[in-house]
């Protein structure tokens, strides 16, 4: 129950506080009334004087044991101690030490546990039992105790006390910071948690799609080759890319199953722009005739950016076999010196405008992937209403 647990954890907290003013009020009861006792040994302090003093010393050095929210009432009981043993003690006598600890730690404590202001009306009335005894008293004091004295037993344990208040909440508002520091990191690691579990989804559905559609390409073309004209070569050539697919979509999950696992990725890396005429062989064989221009002068690509150029031409390729007419698509890439632009365009087939006008998850992709690295993409018919066009742009800072 949560209301039990805060309730224990504020019992486990007040109980070593509450053993520790106990300990503080003992020990400050005994120092001022063997203090008190030792100074008035004098015959000339009466018995029943010297009787009462004492119990008034004990009564608000116990005071230190309670409380917190006391420590004004405690301050000024001291205080009213100090000033009525000093107008009570016998006129021809130095006034004795009465309660000096309990004066000492009163201040304290109303400065670390009061505001401000309940501070400063303490420390007003603690200054003033201080000067008790060298204003009242008829003895001759040096001029020096005026200034000294309440500095010494009023305001330096009350600035301590102060001090240690302010420390206090400083080492709070640290570990404050601290705890949300490491919040902030633990949800900017989950965001890149499913960050990157999206972009894994994203190359798992490329890699699908690609190698998939080859497939069921094959496929359909070794059925129609098996039903019209049996020919061993031809079902061999068909079968033969079948099983490259199939060979490379597996090698692709492979890769994305050790990138979950967090397996390094060892020689099979991810394919880059390097391995594009792999990509166009592939599409080859299943009836794709695609080529590619290069324009301007190519540069070296950080790794996560070439990986990501080849999958959205690999992307738009897959869409030109899906979707396209004519088996025939144009690749373009244009290098400049602060951007790549990749260009795709070819033959809209018969079911091109029922596909244009619906969302597709594979030009998701691609304008997914540009806006990763603060690209742009643009796709659509051509003016004539015959060939569909693809492009993406992405900046690119020399390495």
């Amino acid at each position: 129950m949560p209301g039990r647990e805060e309730h224990d954890g504020l019992r486990d907290v007040n109980g070593p506080l509450t053993r520790q003013a106990i300990v503080i009020a003992a020990v400050t009861l005994v120092v001022d009334a063997f203090t008190f006792a030792h100074s008035t040994g004098s015959p000339a302090f009466p018995a029943g004087w010297r009787w009462a003093m004492l119990a008034a010393i004990i009564v608000v050095d116990a005071g230190l044991a309670s409380a917190p929210r006391l420590s004004g009432v405690v301050a000024v009981a001291q205080a009213a101690v100090r000033v009525a043993g000093t107008l009570s003690c016998p006129q021809t006598e130095l006034p004795p030490a009465l309660n000096s600890a309990g004066m000492l730690i009163s201040a304290y404590r109303a400065g670390a546990w009061l505001d401000r202001w309940p501070a400063v009306v303490s420390l007003l009335f603690l200054v003033a039992g201080t000067l008790a005894s060298p204003v009242l008293s008829e003895a001759n004091f040096a001029p020096e105790l005026l200034l000294l004295a309440p500095t010494a037993s009023a305001l330096l344990p009350w600035l301590v006390g102060r001090y240690t208040t302010a420390r206090r909440a400083y080492i709070a508002e640290l570990e404050q910071r601290s705890e949300r520091e490491k919040s902030e990191a633990r949800q900017a690691l989950a965001a890149a948690i499913a960050e990157e579990r999206t972009g894994i989804a994203r190359d798992l559905h490329d890699v699908i799609s690609h190698h998939v559609s080859a497939i069921g390409v094959h496929a359909g073309v070794a059925r129609l080759r098996a039903a019209a004209a049996p020919s061993a070569s031809d079902l061999a050539d068909s079968l033969t890319a079948v099983e490259t697919s199939s060979r490379a979509a597996m090698l692709d999950l492979r890769r994305l199953l050790d990138v979950l696992h967090g397996h390094p990725s060892g020689e099979d890396s991810q394919p880059g722009l390097d391995n594009l005429p792999e990509l166009l062989d592939s599409l080859r064989v299943v009836g794709l005739r695609a080529r590619v221009t290069v324009h301007g002068v190519p540069s070296p690509l950080p790794e996560s950016l070439d990986i990501a150029v080849y999958r959205v031409v690999q992307e738009m390729l897959t869409n030109a076999l899906r979707h396209g007419a004519d088996g025939a698509a144009e690749v373009e890439l244009r290098h400049a010196p602060s951007s790549l632009t990749v260009t795709t365009s070819n033959l809209l087939g018969p079911r091109a405008r029922a596909w244009s006008d619906s969302p597709h998850r594979g030009l998701q992709g691609i304008r997914s992937r540009a806006a990763v690295f603060s690209g742009s993409t643009s796709y659509g018919p051509a003016p004539d209403g015959k060939t569909w066009t693809t492009t993406a742009t992405f900046p690119v800072s020399p390495l």
